[in-house]
C-alpha cells in the first residue's frame, strides 16, 4: 500500500511538472508537445475531424494498446497522469503565470523541465500519454531507455506533420523533442537510492 501511494505521488509530481512546461514555455509559442498532437492535426487535415475528437482519438486507441502490452495498471496510471497533466496546464495558463520571454530561451527551458516530468512517469511505468505508450512498451520488451524510441517516433510524426502542412512549428517541436527526450534518458536511468541512502545516513550522525 505504502508503495502505490509512493507510486502516485510521483506520478503526480511527473503530471504537474510535465503540464508546467507545455503551458508555461511550450503552448504559448504553439510548439507541439508530442506525437499525439501531430497525429491529431493530421487526421484533421486530411478527414477534417474536430482536433478535440481527433486528439482523443488517437490517445485512446494508444491506451488500448497500453491495456494489450502493458497491463491494466500501467492503463489507470496513464489516465490519471494525464488528468494531472491536464490540470497542471489549466493551473498554469491562468493570466498569473503569463510571462515574455524569448522563443529561444522558452523552448530550452520548457524542453528541459517537460523532459523531467515525462522521465519521473515513465520511471513509473507510467505513460504521460501520445507516443509515450508505444515508446514504453518498446523500452519494455527492449530492455532500454524509452527517450531514444519517443524521439524516433515523434519526430517521425513531426516531419510527416511538417512536410504537409507547415515546416517552421514543427522545427521547433523536433528541437523540444531532442532536448526533452534526452532529459527523459537521464531521470530513467538515475540511481537516487544512493543519494536517499546518504540523506539518511547524515540524518543519522545528526541525531547522535
Amino acid at each position: 500500500m505504502k508503495e502505490r501511494i509512493y507510486q502516485y505521488l510521483l506520478i503526480t509530481c511527473g503530471g504537474f511538472i510535465q503540464g508546467m512546461a507545455m503551458a508555461l514555455f511550450l503552448f504559448p509559442h504553439s510548439i507541439p508537445s508530442g506525437g499525439a498532437a501531430g497525429l491529431a492535426v493530421l487526421l484533421n487535415h486530411w478527414f477534417d475531424l474536430p482536433l478535440s475528437f481527433a486528439l482523443w482519438f488517437v490517445n485512446f486507441t494508444l491506451l488500448v494498446a497500453a491495456i494489450f502490452w502493458l497491463g491494466n495498471a500501467s492503463t489507470i496510471g496513464t489516465m490519471y497522469s494525464i488528468t494531472i497533466t491536464s490540470i497542471s496546464v489549466h493551473f498554469f495558463s491562468l493570466e498569473l503565470f503569463h510571462h515574455h520571454t524569448s522563443i529561444v530561451v522558452d523552448l530550452f527551458i520548457g524542453s528541459v523541465i517537460l523532459g523531467i516530468g515525462v522521465g519521473i512517469l515513465l520511471r513509473q511505468q507510467v505513460s504521460n500519454g501520445g507516443m509515450g505508450v508505444l515508446a514504453l512498451i518498446i523500452a519494455k520488451y527492449r530492455e532500454t531507455a524509452p527517450g531514444k524510441p519517443l524521439l524516433i517516433l515523434n519526430g517521425s510524426v513531426f516531419i510527416l506533420t511538417g512536410s504537409i502542412i507547415h515546416w517552421g512549428i514543427v522545427l521547433q517541436a523536433i528541437i523540444s523533442q531532442s532536448i526533452s527526450t534526452r532529459m527523459v534518458d537521464f531521470i530513467y536511468k538515475l540511481n537516487i537510492m544512493p543519494v536517499i541512502t546518504m540523506f539518511f545516513s547524515v540524518r543519522k550522525k545528526q541525531i547522535k
